[in-house]
């Protein structure tokens, strides 16, 4: 490990006599380079960004002009060059930097101000493997963490928000600060490990590396928030380069800032009802403590929102409201009786948009569209010490997937109401039971500890609501180890029942079955969701 040098400390203030501007997004680039010429920095640039700067009628060299070589190999090779990574490399008060400088003709670098070629953007619109390599940038990385590493003497911008605050110091002062210096280079050291991550995480995928060796995890700001999931945690929200559709990329027309809390269980609540397809017709869930408490489809959206808050008008309370559709003013309207934290939809209406603005505090989200449940994706969880990863849970049955295990075969109707169950379990914290019927949940169990007493608070839940149980679909998200959570859902009145399979008390649960004149089918896919 390279002992730290002897070298004196930099000034608290440093001057900017010299900027190197090289920018695949040009946006506010001649603003900021006219405030920059009339400070009295020289500008130099690169290929298109100094064509630009030229254009505006400001003197700017090109970066040949320093380095005395040509750009070559169609730009691959322009700043990789001692002229520029000693200017911004070299420690202005250390002798022997400063002879070096001399020697060679090396003169210093105080501003950099570079954004990399757009290769996350290249990936998110589908650019093929040469297009993303080529969007692959070097140089601009190299430039930035120099720059970076030379904190003490040199200012490093990444955006053009560091680069106006940069401009607003030296307006103000004539100089930049040691602090904002420091900061800057945070930022940018935060910047190439992002754009890192992402070429790392495309390139495994591209090569189907499930498992590379190293993974990286990058990601841009959205909200730093009051608190976590309680008052005493600290919390921020952040966004991938290439997002699914969802609570990260939603537009939030009004309402209070989003919590943690919200925002886990908007993003609930929207990958659950992504799993019914708008063209199918109007599907409505709603979801608490990333559960969901009704789920259910109708012939309007109004019907299908109605249906689901059937099946628990309580838990429903304060929760989190899912359409695969666009809200309209009638569904708005029904919505808006209830205490709800957030409704989030594909789009809104100007008339729903109009009656949730007379209720401020609820937050009311549009993403444009719905997440594909059956896109290839990763999920994160962290543990002590390090973080999980797993592929999206992508299971997706139909009638044809389904095993008849007992001596009564299905109807097509039960065998509707399975599929749909089954769905929903899928999102339900495990041990999971869920009782449907004619595409409306009717309880729901989640999260306990035995698979019995999932089946019998769902059972319960529907009781209390007055939905009554008799010909309904069970569902349970993994298999029944014993029968006796199958016969508590028989004697609530379900006579079909859809579950994994794969127990070694398989035969005893298909008797318990076959005794109460149930239908079973077995699935071979477990849907744990922990």
């Amino acid at each position: 490990m390279p002992a730290a040098p002897d070298f004196p400390k930099p000034a608290d203030r440093a001057s900017v006599k010299r900027a190197l501007i090289s920018v695949s997004d040009k946006t506010g680039l001649v603003e900021a380079a006219k405030v920059l010429a009339e400070l009295g920095v020289e500008l130099v640039s690169t290929g298109g960004t100094r064509a630009a700067i030229a254009g505006a009628g400001l003197a700017v060299k090109d970066i040949s002009d320093l380095t005395n070589f040509p750009e070559m190999m169609d730009g691959r090779v322009k700043t990789l060059h001692p002229i520029v990574h000693g200017g911004l490399l070299s420690v202005r008060d250390a002798p022997d930097h400063a002879k070096a400088m001399a020697d060679h003709g090396i003169g210093g670098i105080d501003l950099v101000y570079v954004n990399l070629y757009p290769f996350e953007a290249t990936v998110a619109a589908g650019g093929d493997f040469e297009t993303c390599v080529e969007n692959i940038d070097i140089g601009g990385p190299a430039m930035i963490r120099s720059a970076a590493k030379n904190h003490g003497y040199v200012c490093v911008c990444t955006e053009i928000a560091d680069l106006e605050e940069v401009l607003a110091e030296l307006k103000a002062t004539g100089t930049t600060s040691l602090a904002l210096r420091k900061s800057l280079a945070a930022r940018a050291y935060a910047r190439t490990a992002t754009y890192d991550a992402a070429i790392s995480a495309w390139f495994a995928a591209a090569l189907g590396d499930i498992a590379p060796k190293r993974r990286a995890i990058g990601g841009e700001l959205v909200q730093t928030m009051r608190y976590g999931e309680n008052p005493h945690q600290s919390a921020s929200f952040y966004r991938f380069a290439d997002p699914r559709p969802g609570v990260a990329t939603a537009k939030q027309l009004q309402g209070k800032e989003l919590s943690y809390n919200n925002i886990n269980d908007t993003d609930a609540a929207f990958e659950l009802i992504a799993e019914f397809d708008p063209a199918n017709g109007p599907a409505c869930a709603i979801i608490k403590h990333a559960n969901p408490c009704g789920v259910a489809t109708g012939k309007t959206m109004v019907e299908a929102y109605e249906r689901a808050l059937a099946c628990d008008p309580t838990s429903a309370f304060g929760g989190i409201i899912a359409l695969n559709q666009k809200l309209d003013a009638a569904t708005a309207t029904e919505i808006l009786k209830l205490l709800t934290e957030v409704v989030i939809a594909p789009d809104a209406d100007a008339d729903a948009v109009a009656l949730f603005a007379k209720k401020k505090n609820v937050r009311l989200l549009t993403t444009g569209g719905l997440p594909d449940p059956l896109a290839a994706g990763t999920t994160f969880k962290s543990v002590s010490g390090g973080f999980l990863v797993q592929s999206r849970d992508d299971a997706r049955l139909t009638a044809a997937d389904l095993t008849v295990v007992t001596k009564r075969a299905p109807t097509e109707a039960e065998i509707r109401d399975m599929l749909f169950a089954f769905t929903i379990a899928k999102h339900v914290k495990s041990n999971a039971i869920v009782y449907a019927r004619a595409g409306q949940t009717l309880g729901v169990g989640a999260g306990q500890m035995n698979r019995k007493d999932s089946a019998r608070i769902a059972a319960l839940r529907a009781a209390d609501f007055g939905l009554d149980l008799k010909g309904s679909a069970c569902a349970s998200e993994a298999f029944f180890p014993f029968p006796d959570g199958l016969i508590q859902a028989a004697d609530a009145g379900c006579t079909a029942v859809i579950q994994p399979g794969g127990s070694i008390g398989d035969q005893k649960v298909i008797d318990a079955a076959d005794e109460r004149g149930l239908a079973m089918v077995f699935t071979g896919v477990r849907v744990f969701r922990h």
